[in-house]
């Protein structure tokens, strides 16, 4: 029997296991010998002996080679990558044996600094190298954006993964980003990509996309010199009388424009990320401050920045606490459930299958009182895990020092608004003043939320 004879569920092999064989196996892309021949170009590229210039022209190659590769020849490619560039275990613990020895001498310093050369991947000073050449840091970018979705199936790849998420925490820092406003009279292509990345609100015309950057509106995105004409987030911004209640009349098209002389009220109603492969890398929270130091500067009047955001985790989790919350309803307005469900007595299914009519619920309605209060409930209360909001957008707005403000009743009408959140969306308003006061908070485990959505939580 041949390697290429075992059954599907044999275990897989590492890079090590395979380099050292002579026949591949069926879920292998990369024979033996093509692997061994593809981890001698990679070695190459990190050759001490030659010049920086040299190494970028070898990644280059490489990366010509993993352009025209299949997707699971750039598997073994990342494996290889993952597997065969690790720090010296040996030398690792040789220097902390040192370090350990040297703590409270003179030589405490110099020990540290041996430990943390000892520490360092052969790995970072491969993908230092793809950086190397004109489209490499593109080429690093998409790579790990096709790679991230193999990660739960495939644990070899960690290490690869998180010396590519360090490396661009780096060479992304907001240091090196240039804010830009986008507005009409961009370059078309960029526009195009506007209309492409947006994540939140479909843009569905170049009507729609104008209506968005008009002179009345504002759009800033963050961009890095070695991605010229892509933006890495962007944010689009009404200039508004009020906190907006809705996102219809943001979105129409049709609309009057705002009169920019009577402004007081920013609202940031839509931030997308454009790029996957940067995952992990913060600077949305850059994005807001420096855009409010911009519009500060371009209009003084302005004194109230805030957001128009959905609530994209709400339904499910309705979906999995509704029995529980019915359970701590008051009886008065279990009562007012029931009659409105025609029931004697409420049901956990019942009520949410109603709720997926949300939007034609009046003012008194007792499930329009019982959802509003259950939204305040997964806003002001509920963390995740980890410690912090459970709500996606929420983790990223209170993160940033927001609270929790407004919460808008049939805010998005749009199918995805009602099949995320039945159709509510919430205002989180940034006070400039009380920013670290509402970290602090969140810190300590409290949601910071106005007195209004305070009433609905009490």
């Amino acid at each position: 029997m041949t390697d290429a004879d075992l059954p599907d569920d044999t275990p897989a092999r590492s890079t090590r296991e395979r380099l050292g064989a002579l026949l591949g196996r069926r879920e292998e892309a990369l024979s033996p010998r093509v692997l061994r021949r593809t981890l001698r170009e990679l070695q190459h590229v990190v050759d001490p002996a030659v010049s920086e210039v040299e190494g970028g022209r070898r990644a280059a190659g490489v990366a010509g080679w993993y352009a025209r590769a299949t997707p699971e020849q750039r598997r073994d490619c990342w494996r290889l990558m993952s597997e065969q560039f690790t720090p010296d275990a040996a030398a690792i613990q040789a220097a902390r044996d040192a370090y350990e020895a040297a703590i409270g001498t003179d030589e405490e310093a110099r020990a540290e600094v041996r430990l943390r050369k000892a520490a360092a991947a052969p790995r970072t000073r491969l993908l230092q190298r793809f950086a190397a050449f004109p489209e490499g840091v593109r080429f690093l970018v998409d790579m790990r954006a096709e790679l991230l979705p193999h990660l739960k199936r495939d644990k070899r790849l960690a290490a690869l993964d998180a010396e590519l998420e360090d490396l661009f925490s780096t060479w992304f820092d907001v240091g090196f980003l240039q804010l830009e406003r986008i507005s009409w009279h961009s370059p078309a292509a960029l526009i195009e990509k506007l209309i492409r990345y947006e994540a939140v609100h479909d843009i569905r015309s170049w009507a729609d996309a104008k209506n968005r950057l008009d002179e009345d509106r504002r759009c800033y995105g963050f961009f890095h010199p070695r991605l010229p004409g892509e933006p890495l987030i962007f944010v689009e911004v009404a200039l508004l009388r009020d906190l907006a209640a809705g996102i219809e009349p943001l979105l129409d098209v049709e609309g009057a424009p705002a009169d920019l002389d009577k402004a007081t009220t920013a609202i940031f109603y839509s931030i997308s990320s454009t790029q996957p492969g940067l995952k992990g890398v913060s600077f949305g929270d850059s994005l807001i401050k420096r855009v409010v130091e911009t519009l500060r500067a371009e209009f003084p009047q302005l004194k109230v920045f805030a957001t128009l955001s959905p609530i994209p985790g709400l339904r499910a989790w309705l979906g999995r606490q509704a029995g529980d919350l019915l359970a701590a309803t008051p009886e008065r307005a279990r009562q007012a459930l029931a009659r409105e469900l025609g029931q004697p007595e409420p049901t956990a299914a019942e009520l949410l299958k109603s709720l997926d009519q949300a939007h034609t619920l009046d003012e008194k309605s007792a499930r329009r009182r019982w959802l509003l209060a259950a939204a305040a409930r997964y806003l002001g209360q509920e963390m995740a895990g980890d410690g912090k909001p459970r709500d996606a957008v929420a983790r990223f707005h209170l993160g940033n020092g927001a609270r929790v403000e407004r919460l808008n009743w049939l805010a998005d009408p749009s199918p995805k608004g009602l099949r995320q959140s039945c159709g509510l969306m919430v205002n989180y308003l940034y006070d400039l003043k009380r920013l670290d006061k509402h970290r602090a908070l969140l810190a300590q485990g409290q949601i910071p939320v106005s007195g209004a959505v305070q009433s609905l939580l009490d």
